[in-house]
């Protein structure tokens, strides 16, 4: 009897002096996930903003890259010379590695990230090709295709400065750039003459001129935007534009 009514006693106690739920109790906070409201361009209204980058006056006069110190390099080439591509004017003026992009008329447009990679090859001792573009979250995908070793080294100023080295036959390296610039140097710690830029913008209206300097973006909403080039040497330009519904639209710029 006195027993059970000890056993009564101490649970009620247990249970008066319980701490309860008060303001220094550990809470439990549920995860949650913003949703991004991505941007989808309507089909049926976007349009094309194509052109050409021309250059017009007398072609700077090639350089050529000494070479002479990796034998590798050399015979990449058959012994052949090489110059430097800082510069690069086509056909009828056509000016390659121009990386033109849609400047300003996108804010507040989310836009999904993109899957596949952007590759930047190491071949015969150069960056290949002088100048690329991606959107920011996009797979940078590095490959060395020669039989000597390279150190790529990209130097953001919005972002963290990397450099790597990569030994003939290794794995590709696979970075990303999450912070808008243009453009990103890109240098080789190992051979001096290697170059490349990289665009990197926050939207996948960007291209980079081929031989011809011609460019083309594709699936743009209509509205009015400031149209960028830039040049590794030349300098940048702008152009302002409206571009209508399903309209395709010329842009062009020319360098003197």
């Amino acid at each position: 009897m006195c027993k059970g009514i000890l056993l009564v006693a101490l649970a009620a106690f247990a249970c008066g002096c319980s701490p309860g739920p008060g303001p220094h109790a550990p809470e439990k906070k549920a995860e949650l996930k913003k949703a991004i409201d991505f941007f989808h361009v309507d089909a049926s209204t976007a349009g094309t903003l194509h052109g050409r980058i021309v250059f017009h006056g007398v072609k700077p006069a090639p350089k050529k890259i000494a070479m002479d110190t990796e034998a590798a390099c050399v015979k990449a080439h058959d012994g052949k010379p090489v110059y430097e591509e800082s510069v690069v004017v086509g056909k009828k003026g056509g000016l390659a590695n121009a990386f033109v992009y849609i400047q300003k008329g996108l804010e507040g447009k989310t836009f999904e990230p993109v899957p596949q990679p952007v590759m930047l090859d190491q071949h015969g001792c150069m960056f290949v090709p002088r100048a690329i573009g991606m959107q920011s979250g996009q797979t940078l995908d590095v490959k060395n295709s020669d039989t000597v070793s390279h150190n790529i080294h990209p130097m953001p100023k919005n972002g963290r400065e990397w450099n790597e080295q990569q030994s003939p036959q290794s794995p590709d390296l696979h970075r990303k750039f999450v912070r808008p610039e243009v453009m990103i140097p890109v240098k080789c710690d190992v051979h001096s003459w290697m170059r490349a830029y990289i665009g990197v913008v926050e939207h996948p209206y960007f291209a980079v001129t081929g031989e011809d300097g011609s460019f083309e973006m594709k699936n743009v909403p209509p509205g009015d935007y400031t149209v960028a080039v830039w040049h590794e040497k030349l300098g940048d330009q702008t152009q302002q534009v409206h571009l209508a519904n399903s309209a395709n639209q010329s842009v062009d710029f020319t360098y003197q």
